[in-house]
């Protein structure tokens, strides 16, 4: 007797950003797979209607800091499937792996390589943990910064690529490259840096140096850096959050960048539709001279994540980072709420053409500053991040389409699936069957109603999943069905990089 399938979606408007495949059809899945994709499809041994939904690839988040049950969770009702650490990374790649692989998981999960933890260990002879959390991990070593201040000297340059070398071996997704949090860094050792990510075929995940609107070491500046270090090395260089590194200089940041890419640099994009970025407490531009002149942002623009209390100049973020060196801040650099010329900036970065949505979505954080790692649901009340951790996707789709038709469906949705697929699938193979509604691709699939996403986190209420969201199928298995949340999936897999080897 022929097997049937083990899940048959029937009836929706099935949208495929890779191929611009849009018509209606049954989808028929087996073993994680899909294997049909058309009309009156046989019985399944589990049937999801989507009579009036959208069928589209699962999102793929290339910036995902939260890496933990409760985190994939609250995105996979923002239609996450796949989410990735790749701007900051970790180390050892291995050990991260190896953590990772047992734990449960709802989405597909994977790491690059830190060049930040590489260069902690080789300046101060900090070893990197795994087991530690990316957004941690940043604020380390805040008692002796010239892991983050200064130059290396070749030798030490050589010792830090040679862990980031390994790094690959062991199946880094790239290197992930906040040069914003050691500015210090030469163009000698991230020239060797890249050196070895164009070697590797792989990406360099680059959070830019400086967040200035103004020379010397503006964010222009920075970015004119990536462009040099593209063309001079040839390594693929991927600018993260363009929104919150521009500040009010992003119209300019976006002509150069794309003048770059017209010329044929190998340089891609991302951006978050908020105008309130997160990091650590002790990262440095939050103390360097005349930041307001800098960033256009005063100090009471600075808050605590978990307490709420805003800052009043550089000696206050000092004060917090002596107490906690890792404390997570909000910082609302655009007022896109009472500016409108504020939400243009913003949409100049969302809406940057070939540009993907990634998230940047943090850690859940307790009250007490530790990271929520139980698996509760909903999460406890107290919990706390940034409202992206929770509504990236939902936010872009119900605004930027839905609201205000700034863009079209099938583009968006490309911005969430196939444009960031293709950012790292040449060094990523698994991701060649991801981002795409096709026979033979991953069932990771999303199915919902456009009239009624909606993200629903908010800078006081931040721990509110985003609506909208019919089905989410991750490897096949429904994690999200008519609505909720099925506590018991976790059919993430991890994402791997193919290392050196040709």
């Amino acid at each position: 007797m022929e097997r049937g399938f083990d899940c048959v979606l029937r009836g929706g408007r099935v949208m495929d950003p890779a191929t611009g495949f849009d018509r209606v059809a049954d989808i028929g899945l087996c073993d994680g797979r899909i294997v049909a994709i058309g009309g009156d499809l046989g019985a399944g041994r589990v049937e999801l209607q989507a009579e009036g939904l959208v069928v589209a690839p699962g999102f793929v988040d290339i910036h995902a800091h939260g890496q933990s049950l409760a985190a994939d969770r609250m995105q996979a009702f923002d239609g996450v499937t796949t989410a990735l650490e790749l701007e900051v990374g970790a180390l050892p790649v291995r050990d991260w792996y190896a953590a990772q692989s047992g734990r449960r998981r709802v989405c597909n999960y994977g790491t690059s390589a830190a060049w930040l933890f590489a260069r902690q260990q080789v300046k101060i002879g900090l070893a990197p943990d795994a087991s530690v959390s990316s957004m941690i991990g940043m604020g380390q070593g805040a008692d002796d910064r010239r892991w983050s201040v200064e130059a290396a000297s070749d030798t030490e340059a050589e010792r830090i690529a040679d862990h980031l070398r390994a790094a690959l071996e062991d199946g880094a997704i790239g290197i992930g490259i906040p040069n914003g949090y050691a500015p210090g860094a030469g163009i000698k050792e991230l020239a060797l840096v890249c050196d070895l990510a164009a070697e590797a075929g792989s990406v360099t995940f680059t959070h830019i140096a400086n967040a200035s609107n103004i020379d010397l070491e503006s964010s222009v500046d920075s970015y004119v850096q990536i462009i040099g270090l593209a063309g001079a090395t040839g390594a693929h260089m991927h600018v993260c959050h363009l929104n919150s590194t521009s500040l009010l200089d992003v119209e300019r940041a976006a002509q150069v960048l794309g003048r770059a890419q017209a010329q044929g640099l190998p340089i891609t994009v991302e951006a978050y539709p908020y105008g309130t970025g997160s990091t650590v407490v002790s990262a440095g531009f939050l103390q360097q001279p005349d930041f307001t002149g800098r960033t256009g942002s005063t100090y009471d623009r600075v808050e605590l994540l978990r307490t709420g209390e805003r800052f009043t100049d550089a000696g206050a973020v000092r004060d917090a980072a002596a107490r906690d060196s890792g404390d997570i801040i909000l910082w609302h650099f655009l007022d896109t709420q009472n500016d409108p010329e504020h939400q243009r900036l913003l949409d100049v970065s969302v809406l940057y053409p070939g540009g993907a949505i990634a998230s940047d979505a943090l850690p859940w954080v307790m009250p007490d500053g530790s990271l929520y790692e139980g698996e509760a649901w909903p999460l406890p009340e107290t919990a706390v991040s940034h409202p992206r951790s929770s509504g990236t996707f939902t936010r872009f789709l119900g605004d930027y389409v839905r609201e205000r038709g700034k863009i079209g469906l099938m583009e968006a949705l490309a911005k969430c699936t196939i444009i960031p697929t293709r950012v790292i699938e040449a060094s990523a193979p698994a991701m060649r069957r991801k981002g795409r509604v096709q026979v033979g691709c991953d069932a990771d699939l999303v199915v919902f109603d456009p009239a009624g996403l909606r993200d629903c986190a908010t800078f006081r209420d931040m721990n509110r999943p985003a609506q909208g969201m019919r089905h989410v199928i991750v490897n096949g298995v429904p994690v999200i069905r008519d609505g909720a949340l099925d506590t018991d999936a976790a059919p993430g897999r991890a994402i791997r990089g193919r290392g050196l080897s040709p």
